[in-house]
């Protein structure tokens, strides 16, 4: 499995958790507001809002609260200037990290990221350190249980609507777009009845770094958490691979 696929089965199940307690529709919140804010209020010529109001669907945000937020960035109710940064970085065991950020105070921010870098054995690295491991793609999860075709059926299908690759995971297969080709294969998939569990444009590993040491595995997913925890934080990569033993033992 890879870093991307790991990582992202994490953040999936703890933003599962977190969207209970709010965290994760404000950070939904605050990005709807920015697309808004920058392309228009209508997804259908504004792709970046359509991304976030698809990541908001997908995390069970109420419309009422979709609406709103797009209203505040449309219509210039929202005061706060983000600006939209991107730290890059080293964790544990030697994995690469990137972290995508919207914050109102830069100097602050900057001091929180790198103290849970350095706190938790990373070290926060200059722009450009990490960035050339990872490419921009499309990702559509789909749920094993919701398919009715074979898996050969679907990678063939998947292919033939402008897919680059799918990957089996545990409960899903990720089927990965070039990132403007991503709405149309999913709107493809999706009339021929594949239901899209999950969407989104990331950033993905080219290349993944094995963690065998859990002391290192464990102080890795510490940093990991602490950085999605962090309130100006709206998107975390990284290419660890982390054995399944090693991994189920510190989960």
């Amino acid at each position: 499995m890879s870093g991307h696929s790991k990582w992202a089965n994490i953040k999936h199940k703890k933003g599962k958790q977190d969207a209970v307690k709010g965290k994760v529709f404000t950070k939904i919140g605050r990005e709807l507001i920015v697309a808004a804010k920058m392309g228009g209020g209508n997804p259908d010529a504004n792709f970046r809002l359509k991304i976030a109001i698809q990541k908001a669907k997908s995390a069970n945000m109420p419309n009422e609260n979709i609406q709103r937020a797009i209203q505040r960035g449309a219509g210039g109710q929202d005061n706060n200037d983000y600006e939209e940064l991107t730290y890059e970085g080293y964790g544990p065991g030697g994995a690469a990290i990137m972290v995508d950020l919207l914050t109102d105070n830069r100097n602050r921010t900057a001091g929180e990221i790198r103290h849970i870098f350095s706190k938790n054995g990373g070290n926060l690295g200059e722009t450009g350190c990490v960035s050339w491991m990872f490419k921009q793609k499309g990702v559509l999860t789909v749920n094993k249980e919701s398919i009715r075709v074979s898996e050969d059926e679907l990678i063939l299908l998947a292919l033939d609507k402008g897919a680059l690759d799918i990957e089996s995971e545990e409960e899903s297969f990720e089927i990965y777009t070039a990132p403007e080709d991503f709405q149309a294969v999913k709107e493809a998939l999706e009339k021929e009845g594949l239901v899209i569990e999950d969407a989104e444009i990331a950033m993905i590993p080219e290349t993944s770094v094995e963690v065998t040491d859990e002391e290192q595995a464990k102080r890795l997913l510490r940093l990991m958490d602490y950085l999605e925890e962090h309130d100006d934080v709206q998107e975390s990569y990284t290419n660890f691979d982390i054995p399944e033993e090693i991994m189920n033992r510190l989960l």
